[in-house]
């Protein structure tokens, strides 16, 4: 634009967010009919990871900002938006209105190439990539330093419980070898327990053979030799 105009970032807002009319007309005088309540403007929608993001006006804002300072001198892309803007209510068809702006973006400064419009506007979307990208770096450091920490601890804890799993898995597999071999263990026990009670009673009993014979001997020599 030739001249800095006051205005210029409002007209920016205008293009790019659509708010509810300032302007209240004046109503009918009715006593018996009550004056509804204005509808408030409905935030636009925007796709997001969460499916929760919509326009925000700080950044709104800020778009508006940056676009204000990269205003280029002379006509560009913006004055052919304005000129755009004004053709909406006129019940032309959308390649009607782009052809009736160009025409009129061309009265204005004297342009006869559209790759004016088509460069300014590139220049525009750049600067805007540029502060996106700058953003993301400031929100990725924003996320290491707020949440980097609690994800170095998630990560620990993951790690400690993976471990404590793989003990637990191994100390289940030494109680079941342990099990296996007490089981091993109570019936050597009892095979050979069984043994040796077995032998102690056939000790036992051959024991009692030698010495009851022993002493029927015993017995006969006192009542036979005297």
């Amino acid at each position: 634009m030739a001249e800095p105009d006051k205005s210029f970032g409002k007209k920016i807002l205008g293009f790019f967010i659509k708010e509810e009319e300032n302007a209240v007309k004046q109503p009918v005088t009715q006593a018996s009919i009550p004056a509804s309540p204005p509808t408030p403007p409905t935030p636009a929608v925007v796709s997001n990871s969460s499916g929760t993001a919509t326009v925000e006006r700080k950044f709104v804002d800020h778009f508006v900002a940056l676009m204000e300072k990269a205003n280029l001198p002379g006509p560009d892309y913006f004055e052919y938006k304005q000129a755009l803007k004004s053709m909406e209510g006129l019940g032309l068809t959308e390649e009607k209105q782009f052809q009736a702006s160009w025409g009129s973006f061309k009265a204005m400064g004297g342009v006869v190439d559209p790759t004016v419009l088509t460069t300014s506007a590139n220049q525009y979307v750049n600067i805007l990539t540029n502060d996106r990208t700058n953003f993301l770096k400031d929100v990725e450091k924003a996320i290491q330093d707020r949440v980097g920490s609690l994800s170095q601890e998630h990560k620990k804890l993951e790690d400690d419980n993976k471990a404590f799993a793989e003990q637990i898995l191994a100390l289940q597999k030494k109680i079941e070898t342990n099990s296996t071999r007490l089981n091993q263990i109570k019936e050597e026990i009892d095979v050979q327990s069984a043994k040796i009670t077995e032998n102690r009673d056939s000790y036992e009993v051959t024991y009692k053979s030698f010495v009851e014979q022993i002493q029927s001997d015993l017995n006969k020599i006192k009542t036979y030799l005297k």
